[in-house]
């Protein structure tokens, strides 16, 4: 709720529900997701992302509102499989997208997999896969603040040590911003949901980009 650049943007209403909730609604038809957790702050002020969290079927785990390292860990823990990480200024998750970031994580044997580097995708549509073991090795050994706050980049920094695998588009899509951050953004995402109508849940990003030239 703390959102600098637009505080409360993840219950902000989108399509009639908070933009929390349309994202976990989405992510829900991903079939390689097994169980979704929502790792907020223990700041009083996000007890109700924790309630929106638990109304929409997904767990919650609360940590530290910097320490966002800890917190994923956190809300892994126990868990010895793949760990999908999103941000939930990215309502537009598409499903099948994390699906294909998933399997190409199973199939290249790596720590990392992502579709973020390079960003070929529009912005938005942010896929982090990592294992277990480098999330809690990252957890345990990661000392740098800025490096805690965004979770994967010192990850991301050691290939040699975590080595990686990436999902590339073509044609390249990466200058399109779907993503929420301004209360423009959310203007878009609204008309984008709007314009989809009855398969807002469940429409993918190619239907999206038709939404969006129309």
């Amino acid at each position: 709720m703390s959102s600098t650049r637009l505080p409360g943007k993840v219950l902000m209403d989108v399509g009639g529900e908070p933009m929390l909730a349309f994202q976990l609604r989405r992510l829900a038809l991903a079939s390689t997701v097994e169980r979704t957790v929502v790792a907020t702050s223990d700041r009083p002020d996000d007890d109700q992302i924790e309630r929106v969290a638990r109304e929409a079927g997904a767990g919650a785990h609360r940590g530290p509102l910097e320490d966002v390292l800890t917190r994923v860990a956190g809300a892994a823990e126990g868990h010895d499989g793949e760990i999908v990480r999103l941000t939930a200024d990215c309502p537009l998750t598409d499903p099948a997208l994390v699906d294909q970031v998933v399997e190409l994580h199973r199939s290249a044997a790596v720590a990392y997999a992502s579709n973020v580097e390079p960003r070929t995708f529009p912005d938005g549509l942010d896929v982090e896969v990592v294992s277990a073991a480098a999330l809690r090795e990252a957890a345990e050994t990661v000392e740098d603040p800025l490096d805690r706050e965004h979770v994967t980049t010192a990850i991301r920094r050691d290939p040699d040590h975590f080595p990686a695998a990436h999902v590339v588009h073509d044609p390249d899509l990466g200058d399109l911003r779907w993503t929420v951050d301004t209360e423009d953004d959310l203007e878009f995402v609204r008309t984008i949901v709007k314009r989809l109508g009855d398969r807002r849940y469940t429409a993918g990003m190619a239907e999206i980009l038709e939404a969006v030239g129309g």
